[in-house]
């Protein structure tokens, strides 16, 4: 006789709230739909807001913008809320041993990471209030604490995502590892993006033919693209990264335009009567390439020795297009809609207090050399932590 047990029909089968943690699962659950969702709509909101300053002004808290960009840390601390609440006190052997204990409380630790930027950046909202009716315009795109602690939040939303998507990569043998493998690669374009923007106060167009442009680049993007590329073990991943990051700085410039807007504050320097973008996307295209093509070559070599090649050649093929694209740019061939360098905000002073198409006062020559040397020598650290960090993505489990 068969000794087989009959689960009674009056039992359910399986634990409907239990969040997939096998290996053998295929699909994209929920809650990451959920993250991916709030820091695509942030990335569409932060394009607007800074649009928004320079064609209309901040008048109140509660514009399109600005909504855009909360509901990434609504829709980013659901999920990672929901995990971490499911996984302490209703989550399987199975879900916990692919998780890590925080405080008692138990979820994957990109889960823990989301929450807390989505806490970070629910607390700016009410601090950029104050801050903004205390003090009035922001003069800097980073330039108070409560951006700082938006952006910081923000970012910390995309790497928790990146931590809790490439667990997942780690764990799965289906098609669930190259689905998320796409998506880990356009969070790290967000991020990419994200630095892009931070720099800008020092890598505008009139800093290009500074050395100090490229020590800003150094120490920001390099970490960044290569743990991404490197971490996704994508082939061309660098590449995916660049790429994209160039075409939807493309896109926001020459969409942005065509939207109507007229300011609302002053001082008015300039008749603004469309939405005014950003600049052209810096050219990090060149030297995600060149950084995919060297991993490719020094696949076997040790880390450091990774790192001594690709930290100076990612600098210095970014000079090599950077500089001369950037005469370019200050030259009346450019002022166009392609590349865009005829926007000015209405609050810009440019071409009557300053003159927008001068560079910056050269450095002296031993400044500038020393200067660089340093750039190179930041590449080289940065590039290590950066595959320091993909290879921690490659192994995460957790």
């Amino acid at each position: 006789m068969s000794q087989a047990q009959t689960v009674p029909a009056g039992l359910p089968e399986k634990i409907h709230w239990e969040l997939p943690t096998t290996a053998d699962a295929v699909s994209i659950p929920w809650t990451i739909w959920f993250v991916l969702a709030g820091i695509n709509l942030a990335l569409v909101g932060g394009t607007l807001d800074m649009s928004w300053h320079m064609s209309i002004g901040r008048e109140t808290f509660w514009t399109p913008a600005h909504m855009l960009i909360q509901m990434e840390s609504i829709l980013v601390g659901i999920a990672s809320g929901y995990t971490i609440l499911v996984t302490t006190f209703k989550g399987s052997t199975r879900a916990r041993e692919a998780s890590v204990r925080i405080l008692g409380l138990y979820a994957p630790g990109g889960a823990f990471i989301c929450l807390w930027g989505s806490v970070a950046m629910l607390t700016s909202a009410p601090f950029d209030n104050w801050w903004h009716n205390a003090y009035g315009l922001d003069t800097k795109i980073v330039a108070t604490p409560p951006h700082m602690l938006l952006m910081i939040g923000s970012f910390a939303n995309k790497i928790g995502a990146m931590t809790w998507m490439a667990s997942m990569m780690n764990r799965s043998r289906t098609a669930l590892r190259g689905r998320l493998e796409w998506w880990l690669l356009w969070a790290g374009m967000i991020c990419v993006a994200q630095l892009a923007v931070m720099t800008m106060d020092f890598t505008w167009m009139s800093d290009m033919h500074t050395a100090s442009c490229y020590l800003v680049i150094a120490l920001l993007i390099p970490p960044m693209m290569i743990a991404t590329g490197w971490g996704s073990a994508h082939k061309w991943g660098c590449t995916i990264v660049g790429a994209v990051y160039t075409a939807l700085s493309l896109a926001a410039e020459w969409m942005l335009p065509l939207f109507p807007a007229h300011p609302k504050l002053g001082p008015v320097y300039h008749n603004i009567t469309h939405m005014v973008p950003l600049r052209f996307p810096l050219l990090l295209i060149v030297p995600a390439v060149v950084t995919d093509l060297l991993l490719q070559r020094l696949a076997q070599r040790s880390s450091w020795i990774k790192a001594l090649w690709i930290g100076p050649a990612f600098v210095l093929s970014f000079l090599a297009v950077q500089w001369p694209f950037a005469d370019f740019l200050m030259s009346p061939a450019s002022r166009n809609w392609i590349f865009g360098t005829a926007y000015f905000g209405y609050a810009d002073s440019a071409g009557f207090l300053y003159d927008p198409y001068k560079f910056d006062a050269a450095q002296p020559l031993r400044v500038f050399l020393l200067t660089m040397a340093a750039t190179l020598v930041v590449s080289l650290l940065t590039t290590r932590f950066g595959l320091a960090w993909g290879d921690w993505m490659r192994r995460v489990r957790r």
